[in-house]
């Protein structure tokens, strides 16, 4: 497996965290990925073959060749049909409000095409980068495109700056103590990040902790699962199983003897 990050142009810096590739060979017998949720966004191109995605109750869709991939708000089990080749761009938490054409909170756990998003703009944007044969020619046409669809006004500093709190607290906050710093009555905030993030602040503070959990196990620094959650501050080790557990689908245990590469490659490495 060959995964690259690539950063964004400064302009766009405050919205875009970054550009990936991931290449892979076809396996012979093509193997499932969970991919647990990290409260950002993804615009996805697949220039390979095209991923299984398995819905509830086991039966799975084939995900179009493009597409913007909302909030993850439980783990995601997803299967190679053959080559992989993707090109994406993971969008900071509320980074893809300003070029959203529908609301945010209707794309979560959904792979939405450019083409329901963006019509025939999406569709030529699509096109263009299938056919560009290089990461630098498909990073400046996914630039160009998103910078003739931002729309500045969408962008709120309150709750940029309210993501930022969440971020240094290591999710380790309450939506009581958000609200008394941002003097954000707690239903105003909870408004503003369904509409702008896809995620309540609960739902964020809870996903930005245990991707930070996740990072630590993957790290392999504790010796055992309860320094662990003792580290990551929960209650008691059975808080910290069952949250885990939703987050990944697995138990702590399970995930590490799993040792799933495509969570290794995305939040074991940055």
């Amino acid at each position: 497996m060959d995964y690259q990050t690539f950063p964004p142009r400064p302009e766009l810096s405050s919205l875009i965290k970054c550009y990936w590739t991931l290449e892979s060979p076809e396996e012979e017998i093509p193997r499932q990925q969970t991919i647990v949720p990290d409260g950002c966004m993804e615009m996805i191109f697949h220039y390979g073959d095209l991923y299984k995605q398995y819905m509830e109750y086991g039966q799975a869709v084939v995900q179009p060749r493009s597409c913007v991939f909302g909030q993850l708000t439980k783990p995601l089990v997803i299967e190679p049909t053959g080559t992989t080749g993707i090109f994406s761009v993971r969008f900071h938490f509320e980074g893809f409000i300003p070029f959203a054409s529908i609301p945010i909170k209707e794309m979560d756990d959904k792979a939405i095409s450019l083409e329901k998003l963006f019509g025939e703009e999406g569709i030529a944007l699509e096109k263009n980068i299938l056919e560009s044969e290089t990461t630098a020619e498909k990073i400046n046409l996914v630039e160009e495109f998103l910078l003739k669809k931002l729309d500045a006004t969408a962008i709120d500093r309150v709750l940029q700056s309210t993501i930022d709190t969440i971020l240094t607290a290591n999710g380790k906050i309450s939506i009581n103590e958000l609200s008394q710093l941002t003097n954000i009555n707690r239903r105003q905030l909870e408004r503003k990040f369904s509409s702008a993030v896809g995620l309540s602040p609960k739902q964020l503070s809870k996903t930005i902790r245990l991707q930070s959990t996740l990072k630590l196990l993957l790290s392999k620094e504790f010796a055992n699962l309860t320094a662990l959650a003792h580290e990551s501050e929960f209650y008691d080790q059975a808080h910290f199983i069952k949250d885990f557990k939703e987050f990944t689908g697995l138990t702590p245990k399970e995930f590490y003897g799993e040792n799933l590469k495509m969570s290794y490659l995305f939040y074991g490495t940055e």
